[in-house]
């Protein structure tokens, strides 16, 4: 008696970049680019929110010669996903839209420790062109309602992301795989 066997075949995705993108000013969406350069210590080149010092507006009242751990911003597509199916409008989040820099696919990156390097590397190449180090999680802020009615409410920590900065700078663009180094100590990221 001949017995069939089923296989299954879980498929990955590697991780990578969907989108990349900024602004020149303090608005909460940022204008999707066909690349953006990293500047190691300060942020992503032209952006707002680049600086050694902290540059989100109501940080800087408070502590404006802090570290800018908030050099760049990053999300992945699913959360966005995730936060549209919450919403009522029928308009799925767009990358760029909750002011993220870097809209990723493929990874959690909030399930990630403080300290994780992510290195972003061309399709066939070894190298990283650029590298950012997980500095912490995002805080939803009210700023989010601006771009919809209710959308701070939708997120949650989890979900808005988070925030890194510039250990090695680069130009990026979408479709680069990225490459999780972990740190050696495993230290949970908590909002910054």
């Amino acid at each position: 008696m001949a017995t069939n066997t089923v296989t299954s075949t879980v498929t990955t995705v590697q991780p990578r970049i969907l989108s990349v993108a900024k602004s020149s000013s303090h608005t909460i969406s940022k204008v999707p680019s066909p690349s953006i350069t990293l500047v190691t210590g300060l942020g992503v080149q032209g952006d707002c929110h680049s600086g050694a010092s902290v540059q989100h507006q109501a940080l800087r009242q408070t502590n404006p010669s802090a570290p800018n751990l908030r050099q760049v911003h990053l999300i992945p597509m699913e959360s966005l996903q995730r936060v549209s199916a919450k919403l009522n409008s029928g308009t799925p989040l767009s990358a760029g839209e909750v002011g993220e820099n870097i809209t990723t696919e493929g990874i959690d990156l909030t399930t990630l420790s403080r300290g994780t390097e992510l290195h972003f590397v061309l399709q066939g190449e070894s190298s990283s062109k650029a590298v950012v180090v997980l500095a912490g999680l995002r805080e939803p802020g009210p700023g989010l309602d601006k771009c919809r009615p209710g959308l701070k409410g939708a997120f949650d920590r989890r979900l808005a992301g988070v925030m890194a900065t510039v250990k090695q700078g680069g130009t990026i663009k979408p479709g680069m795989r990225i490459d999780v180094v972990r740190p050696a100590r495993t230290e949970p990221l908590l909002a910054v």
